[in-house]
């Protein structure tokens, strides 16, 4: 029978990639207990993106580790001495994985067989699975982007673009997910679009962006929803800062507020050079990042993304409070003949820190995905970091890093360290599943340097497939791969 992707959108990939690498072979809170705190910030990068009132703290409550989507954690990771890790294995892609106040890791996953989007809970202690929840698909698979809520509730859109939140629960037979509140987009997402992503304001409204460009909001309270058309696509998640929302189209990225009534506003719209076609190693034709907002100030004075230039993508960087005219628009990862990327980039103070996915080898791609031109390309990996200059006038590349990172790397504002894990060996789209080693990697966010390696594993299990690891307040990193999570922590 043949296969048909049934939807468009990173999560798609994702599971599709899977499905053909293994196919072919009310509002009640769960009880909480007061988490570990934090230590306070040795970096010298930041200032943290100020904490959304509305999700949980900073660094863990989305894949991003906040809502403006800045790649940052408070919490310290295991460092560079040695680790210890294990990894429970959901026969599932797991790209977004929070942990909330009460410790507890929730992962967002898509099932291998089947492509059901499905919660998990998992012990903080050992990673163990201790209860799932499996979403409705209908045709679609749900979003990526998850966020987690203030009471530790995942907020997700499922099949039937139904915004649900899910929480955990204590019973006397053990720990329960179950859905605590539903709120239909309705008329609002058109028939056949899907939601991509979705994050909170600072009035509670949960913001949302549709694969066929529709940009709205959602009152969970009275279940109103608004929206308007970009009429261009979008295929990563949605950023927020007071009283700012940025979404980037395949062609533009756009700068937006609410309303008095909630409805979205326009505030400017920044096109950018998309290229001739879409690059091997992303996803779409178009910006592969997610926008997001820094600042050495507040955290939140620039937003930035970056573009799919020919034959080196660009760093752009806009004043949030300003206009599309961009504060820089500078080449990154020159170190090879190309680069691109489909991640997300690190944004703290004045600093952005860009991962090269150019030829990366996803096994399958979304729905109506143009062809690559080339249609392949090796996947040499590589970091840059570029700062903003302490003017706001331009920007410079302070250095480039030959790290091959096979994950999306985070910065810890606690130890002044970046996360990642790095793949060596073959890493053609075999390769990647069968040979390649991969390993705990950390990187100096000051030089480049690498400065450690922990061997984790080999092959698909161990394949993080361009997915973000999430820091837990005790210092434990989470790491979703193509079918779990690995749980690493210092020894």
């Amino acid at each position: 029978m043949p296969f048909s992707p049934p939807t468009r959108g990173r999560l798609a990939a994702l599971a599709l990639s899977l499905a053909m690498t293994l196919g072919a072979g009310g509002l009640t809170a769960a009880p909480a207990s007061a988490a570990t705190p934090a230590p306070a910030p040795v970096s010298p990068f930041g200032p943290q993106a100020p904490q959304n009132p509305f999700t949980a703290a900073n660094g863990a409550a989305t894949m991003h580790g906040d809502s403006a989507s800045s790649g940052t954690t408070a919490s310290p990771g295991p460092g560079t001495s040695a680790i210890d890790y294990s990894r429970t294995a959901l026969a599932s892609a797991c790209p977004t994985v929070v942990v909330g106040g009460d410790g507890y890791v929730i992962a967002l996953c898509t099932t291998i067989f089947g492509r059901t989007p499905t919660v998990h809970l998992l012990d903080p202690k050992t990673g163990a699975d201790l209860a799932s929840l499996a979403l409705p698909k209908g045709s679609l698979f749900g979003g990526v982007y998850a966020y987690l809520d203030n009471v530790d509730r995942l907020v997700v859109v499922d099949g039937s673009n139904t915004l649900v939140r899910v929480g955990h629960h204590r019973t006397a037979s053990g720990w329960e997910l179950r859905i605590d509140q539903s709120t239909p987009l309705g008329d609002a997402v058109p028939a056949g679009d899907d939601i991509v992503g979705l994050t909170p304001d600072w009035e509670g409204r949960v913001w949302f962006a549709t694969s066929g460009g529709v940009i709205g909001t959602v009152d969970t309270a009275t279940g109103t929803v608004r929206g308007i058309s970009t009429g261009e696509g979008v295929q990563n998640s949605i950023s927020t800062v007071p009283g700012r929302t940025a979404v980037a189209t395949d062609h533009a990225l756009y700068l937006l507020s609410a309303a008095p009534d909630g409805a979205p506003v326009v505030e400017w719209r920044a096109p950018y050079d998309r290229g001739p076609a879409r690059k091997p190693g992303q996803l779409s034709w178009g910006t592969g990042t997610t926008p997001a907002f820094f600042g050495p100030e507040r955290g939140t004075e620039y937003v930035t993304i970056v573009d799919n230039a020919d034959p080196h993508a660009n760093l752009l960087v806009y004043r949030a409070a300003g206009g599309p005219e961009p504060v820089c628009r500078i080449p990154v990862l020159t170190q090879y003949a190309r680069s691109g990327t489909e991640d997300a980039v690190i944004a703290s103070g004045r600093s952005v820190f860009v991962t090269n996915t150019y030829g990366y080898p996803y096994p399958a791609l979304p729905e109506g995905a143009p062809a690559s031109r080339p249609s392949s390309a090796n996947f040499d990996g590589g970091l840059s970091r570029i700062d903003v200059n302490a003017e706001g006038t331009g920007c410079s590349v302070v250095w480039n890093s030959p790290v091959k990172s096979a994950a999306l790397p985070r910065l810890s504002l606690a130890d002044g360290k970046i996360y990642t894990v790095s793949v060596t060996g073959p890493t053609g789209s075999a390769g990647l599943n069968t040979f390649a080693q991969y390993h705990h990697a950390v990187v100096d966010p000051a030089t480049g340097a690498q400065l450690s390696s922990s061997f984790l594993g080999i092959g698909l299990v161990y394949n993080p497939l361009q997915m973000r690891g999430t820091a837990s307040p005790d210092g434990t990193l989470y790491q979703g791969t193509e079918t779990g999570v690995v749980r690493i922590s210092k020894r």
